[in-house]
């Protein structure tokens, strides 16, 4: 038979007044350690929180700072070249009239003939001339032999004096009427003279060499004589060997489109081959309307690769007449009171007004206002301000 077995119970000895006295002394420590402990924890936090706030300011000031690029203004080239466009011309050109009235007879040259100074062009037939010089003939004979006659009438009135024959009033009257036959004499020879030049005019030369570069009579057709509207232009006459070219040269490059200039010409039709010439002259005077001057351009053309009236570009040498700056198009502010930069120095924007001279498109020539070390912001936002902060992104950053 099992038996159970029973554990007795331990009493806990009663602490007894001691250790009651004991634990009352410790529990104020106890409480002033806990009381400390949270103090450090608020403390702690707060101390947290301020940081983390004034972590958030500097943050929020530091993203407040406006971030650029800058560039540096390239100094522009000494020398540059100007492309113009042009009208080739001929160095001489003439229309060729008549000076004489009546009807073509012959021509012997055509359009594209290269003719010599001096060579034949046409033949016009005069029959009205050719009669008042047949009549102007008969009467210069007719004058020479009234002035023979008066003349040998005064030589024998003079002798006669001599010996008293005759009175000296009707010596003087032959005397006088010998003068006046030899002044109508003179005067039908006069226009004998007169009549030959203008029968002469019947042939029509070249006044000099070149090309013909119109001819607008045929055989049969009537000519009037001169210019004046009545008159028909017969031929027209250019000297192609040199060829001039004129060109408008804007006022900002004026003073350097100097005689002895060189210049490069081209023609689109002729790709990739170019010509030599030279500035031989300029007018000196601005044109009021689009502020530019002329100035001729002369080329040799003995080979005869140019041609009149075409259209040519010149290339100009030309030097810059200032020391200017280029920047990029968008580092400049256009603001309605000018142009003006923004040039960061130490970390904040000052704002310079600038002057402009040539637009090349992507960059301007910045004739004043801006040194070549400055720091010049790229993309300036319309609402930077002057004495703005700003950090560089990339300091001088070339462009």
């Amino acid at each position: 038979m099992d038996q159970e077995m029973e554990i007795p119970d331990r009493q806990q000895p009663d602490a007894g007044p001691s250790a009651k006295r004991t634990r009352y002394k410790l529990l104020p420590l106890v409480l002033a350690v806990a009381a400390v402990c949270l103090v450090l924890l608020i403390v702690r936090g707060i101390q947290s929180r301020l940081h983390a706030e004034s972590s958030l300011a500097r943050a929020t000031e530091e993203n407040a700072v406006l971030r650029v690029n800058v560039v540096h203004p390239k100094l522009g080239a000494p020398s540059e070249e100007l492309v113009l466009p042009g009208n080739m011309e001929p160095f001489t050109d003439a229309p060729i009239y008549a000076r004489t009235n009546g009807y073509v007879r012959r021509w012997y040259v055509d359009i594209g003939a290269h003719v010599k100074a001096g060579q034949l062009l046409a033949e016009i037939e005069t029959p009205e001339v050719d009669q008042q010089l047949s009549q102007a003939r008969a009467q210069l004979a007719t004058s020479q032999s009234d002035f023979k006659l008066a003349k040998s009438t005064a030589e024998r009135w003079q002798n006669l004096r001599k010996t008293d024959s005759v009175a000296q009033q009707e010596t003087d009257e032959k005397l006088g009427d010998m003068e006046s036959k030899n002044a109508t004499m003179e005067a039908a020879r006069a226009n004998v003279r007169r009549l030959e030049e203008m029968q002469s005019f019947q042939k029509i030369y070249a006044p000099f060499a070149g090309v013909i570069t119109a001819r607008n009579v045929d055989i049969g057709d009537l000519i009037n004589a001169g210019s004046n509207g009545a008159g028909k232009e017969m031929f027209h006459l250019a000297a192609v060997r040199q060829m001039r070219i004129y060109v408008q040269v804007p006022q900002f490059n004026s003073r350097s489109a100097t005689p002895g200039t060189l210049a490069e010409l081209s023609v689109p039709e002729l790709p990739g081959k170019t010509f030599a010439g030279r500035v031989v002259r300029a007018s000196d005077a601005m044109d009021p309307a689009s502020r530019t001057m002329r100035v001729e351009v002369d080329v040799d053309n003995a080979d005869g690769a140019l041609l009149p009236s075409e259209y040519v570009e010149v290339h100009l040498k030309v030097a810059t007449p200032t020391n200017s700056l280029i920047v990029p198009v968008n580092a400049l502010l256009f603001r309605s009171e000018g142009m003006s930069a923004a040039i960061v120095q130490g970390d904040r924007v000052v704002l310079q007004r600038v002057v402009i001279g040539r637009d090349f498109g992507d960059s301007l020539e910045v004739i004043s206002g801006l040194a070549q070390g400055d720091q010049v912001v790229l993309n300036p936002p319309d609402s930077i301000a002057a004495g703005q902060k700003v950090r560089l992104l990339q300091a001088g950053a070339q462009q």
